[in-house]
Parts: C-alpha cells; sequence; structure tokens
C-alpha cells in the first residue's frame, strides 16, 4: 500500500474527459490517483475526486521526455507508494492529407502515440517485474486497426503503440503483469470532438457518442480480471458504428 494507506492507480495523459472518467471510476473503488499530462489545468479533476471522498496527486510532465518519464515514475514510487495499475491515455488524433503532413507532425505524433507509450511500459514494468503484479492499460483508437484518409501519422502511432502493446503482453503476462489494450472505435463525447467534427458529430445522434464513464467501467474490469482468463484487447464502440 501507499503513503496514502491506498493503492496508487496512475494516469498519464489525464485529459478532461476520459482521463477524468478513469480518475473517478478508480477513485470509487479506494484508489489514490495520480493524474499527469503535458499542459493544461488538472484542478477540476482533482476536485472531481476528492469529491468521491478520494485523494489524488497532480503533475506536469512530457510522457515523450525520456528522464522526465524516469523521474515521474521513481518519484510517485519514492514519496506515494507502488504503482498498482497505470493508464497510458496520451492522444495524438490529427487530420493532414498526406502531402500537407510535415516530417515534423508524422514524427510528434509518433512520440505522443508509440515512443511516450515504450517508455511508459518500460519503466512501469521496471518496477513491477520485481513484485510480479500490477497492470498496464493502453488506449487505442479506431486508427489502431486501419488506416484512413487524412490520418497516416495517427494510424501510424496507434498501429505501433498496439504492437508494443502486444509485445509487453506476451513478454510479461507470464510474469504477472496484465498488459491490456482498449480500442476505441467510435466518438467519445466530448466538446474539443465536437468542434473538430462538427458534422460527423451531430450525426451520430445520442446512443452514437461513447460515454467516459461507459469506457472507464472497461478499464477497471480489465484490472479486477483473475490471472486465469485475462483478456489482451477489448473493443468498445457505439451500436450503430459500423466496423
Amino acid at each position: 500500500m501507499s503513503a496514502h494507506n491506498k493503492p496508487i492507480a496512475l494516469i498519464i495523459g489525464a485529459g478532461d474527459h476520459l482521463g477524468l472518467a478513469i480518475a473517478k471510476r478508480f477513485a470509487r473503488e479506494g484508489f489514490h490517483i495520480v493524474a499527469t499530462r503535458r499542459r493544461g489545468d488538472l484542478g477540476a479533476l482533482v476536485t472531481a475526486v476528492e469529491a468521491l471522498g478520494a485523494s489524488a496527486t497532480p503533475y506536469h510532465s512530457d510522457a515523450r521526455d525520456e528522464q522526465q518519464v524516469i523521474n515521474l515514475i521513481n518519484q510517485i514510487e519514492t514519496e506515494l507508494g507502488p504503482i498498482q495499475v497505470a493508464v497510458f491515455n496520451v492522444g495524438g488524433n490529427v487530420r493532414y492529407d498526406i502531402c500537407d503532413t510535415s516530417s515534423r507532425i508524422y514524427r510528434k505524433v509518433w512520440e505522443m502515440c508509440a515512443f511516450a507509450g515504450f517508455l511508459f511500459g518500460r519503466e512501469l514494468a521496471r518496477k513491477m517485474l520485481p513484485r510480479q503484479q500490477g497492470t498496464l492499460l493502453f488506449t487505442g483508437a479506431s486508427a489502431s486497426l486501419r488506416g484512413n484518409s487524412g490520418f497516416a501519422a495517427f494510424a501510424g502511432g496507434k498501429h505501433a503503440l498496439r504492437a508494443l502493446a502486444q509485445s509487453m503482453a506476451r513478454e510479461l503476462g507470464p510474469q504477472g503483469i496484465h498488459v491490456a489494450h482498449v480500442i476505441i472505435d467510435g466518438l467519445i463525447e466530448n466538446q474539443a470532438t465536437a468542434e473538430y467534427l462538427p458534422d460527423l458529430y451531430a450525426s451520430k445522434g445520442d446512443d452514437g457518442i461513447i460515454q467516459p464513464d461507459n469506457i472507464a467501467d472497461i478499464y477497471w474490469q480489465l484490472h479486477q480480471q483473475p490471472r486465469n482468463a485475462w483478456t489482451f484487447e477489448q473493443d468498445v464502440r457505439p451500436f450503430a458504428e459500423p466496423w
């Protein structure tokens, strides 16, 4: 147990929607939440967690920076306690026609989706393996399975993240570490998506948009699975989403 006398759940890429929902879901189960993002306010997340009677520690950290990731994991383990479950929830969804995709854009998206996931996974594995227990959860997307027009960079990064998660699951699973990958194949309810894809968002209707709290339930269920029935990959989509 941690210094808070609670198990610790780490969320990398703790945004205002899915990241927040995951934080609240684990907080309701008695976890101390450690939430990180590169920039942006984490105050609302901390307030929401505390309103549930739980506790949270916010950090600003760049998941693409190797030394920052190393320092972050070491600091959490030293000051707060062992990390029991960690969620990699960094985004990177941008749309550019292939001729307009600069090398800088492609590299940045790959760093966010894939390289950051590698740093996250490696450093958490180094802490969890001696304990022979822990859960590592990776957030995927439609782009994890198929490329689409305008999404070459995002699909490349998400394909790489899925391959990383598969490799880690096969290596770490027999050593007691549960690695799982969640494919979110549809639009998640949030204002940013509504503004980014207004026509598509409006066309889906109320039951065509995934609610963050419902996805967060899946992350909790994956963490709760017994060792004799682990799932590696879970996909989730609205009932009318073509696939």
